[in-house]
């Protein structure tokens, strides 16, 4: 696994950048699982005014997306981003696919074995890793 990868499977949280109608972006804080090149996040049981998500709108109207995870300490020398750019699927939660991805979600975040996600699943077929570290390489 790539060191962008690696790092990016470390985070805890991942923003999700969609593209809205008006062209605009749309940036989300997103708890995911990476599997390969692929990542998936899950419509949870958090508070939400709707199920009917807006970052779902817009990957129905443009698949285009980034997510970003980043590591920020007092000590600048071991700040890190990585970027995930790809193309973005919504699964519906009987999907195969997302059944799997439900599990890997699950093994992530306990929260999820004591309530599962209702669904769907964002599946983001990463096209390419950016990265940048302050130690380099």
């Amino acid at each position: 696994m790539s060191t962008a990868r690696q790092r990016f499977a470390s985070a805890r949280v991942a923003r999700l950048a969609t593209v809205g109608p008006s062209g605009a972006p749309h940036l989300v804080p997103v708890v995911f699982a990476l599997a390969g090149d692929t990542v998936y996040s899950a419509v949870d049981r958090k508070p939400k005014r709707t199920l009917a998500l807006r970052r779902l709108a817009n990957v129905a109207a443009d698949p285009r997306v980034c997510l970003l995870a980043d590591h920020y300490a007092d000590d600048w020398s071991a700040l890190w981003w990585v970027r995930a750019d790809g193309t973005a699927r919504i699964l519906a939660a009987d999907e195969s696919e997302a059944t799997t991805a439900l599990s890997l979600l699950a093994e992530r975040y306990p929260q999820y074995v004591a309530q599962p996600p209702p669904g769907p699943v964002l599946a983001v077929d990463v096209t390419r890793w950016t990265e940048w570290s302050a130690a380099g390489g």
